[in-house]
């Protein structure tokens, strides 16, 4: 598999941020929301895009301070969820977009039998509900996987707004690009992997988001489950055990609990090759 290939599935797999950066923004518990639930909490503070340290992966880089000025009066406040808390359920009524300030989430559909299927991991950084554009109801569930923290932009002004800043318009053209390479990346992870393969691609790309974000990129903690895993790449609870207890024999990754330390990068990247 190429690095191209790999990074058609970034986009879909995120991982959360520090335990530190979620302290710092001092989250509170909050009850989990059934049907539009963003509209049952209580703004924690202000949000201001222009002294977020996450402003350059969600918004344009490029800016004027007057353009900026106009999205902080856009996004004005952020909002607190618990681990298990919903942002949205499948059905709601699209209102807005929701940019990942700290913590993650997981996409998940309901299948008629009752199964849960994990759709995408999104992290810090990511704006999430572009499922609900096409069709004003959102497609599938967004669940916290810890406590998180995010900003709520209503998708009306935004749309007002872009059409004054063209730059901003071209970056959500941009966020709905990514939206589809990662469904196509997705189709490749599925359709011609093994399941070594699957989670290889997995935590190679856990490992570039959290270098991107100045965090390790050779240890860090998982928040999802290895059933919400094995949901997402198609695999069986004890594949996935599996899988990882065969990289930990072959001294790829050492396991403790959830926290995943990546002894042997080369080696882990070359398993998605067949070449070790």
């Amino acid at each position: 598999m190429t690095t191209k290939s790999l990074q058609m599935i970034k986009p879909a797999i995120s991982a959360p941020l520090s335990a530190d950066a979620d302290r710092a923004t001092g989250e509170t518990a909050g009850q989990t929301g059934g049907s539009d639930a963003v509209s049952l909490r209580k703004p924690l503070v202000n949000a201001e895009c222009s002294s977020c340290n996450l402003a350059e992966l969600c918004l344009p880089v490029d800016l004027t301070s007057v353009e900026m000025h106009k999205l902080d009066e856009l996004i004005t406040s952020k909002r607190n969820f618990s681990r298990s808390d919903y942002l949205y359920r499948s059905g709601d009524k699209f209102r807005s977009l929701f940019a990942i300030h700290s913590g993650s989430f997981k996409t998940q559909i309901l299948h008629e039998d009752g199964r849960e299927q994990v759709t995408g991991f999104q992290m810090a950084g990511e704006i999430i509900g572009l499922d609900a554009i096409s069709t004003d109801v959102h497609a599938c569930d967004a669940v916290a996987l810890e406590s998180s923290l995010v900003c709520e932009i209503p998708f009306n002004r935004l749309e007002a707004l872009s059409r004054d800043i063209p730059k901003l318009q071209r970056h959500l053209h941009k966020i709905m690009s990514r939206e589809i390479v990662r469904d196509q990346g997705i189709m490749l992870l599925l359709g011609s992997m093994r399941a070594e393969e699957r989670l290889a691609a997995f935590l190679l790309n856990l490992s570039q988001r959290f270098a991107a974000r100045g965090l390790s990129a050779t240890r860090f903690q998982l928040q999802m489950s290895r059933q919400e895993i094995g949901s997402y790449l198609g695999l069986k609870l004890e594949t996935v055990s599996r899988a990882f207890s065969h990289f930990q024999n072959e001294r790829l990754i050492n396991v403790k609990v959830r926290t995943i330390e990546i002894i042997d990068l080369p080696g882990l990247q070359a398993s998605l090759t067949n070449t070790r």
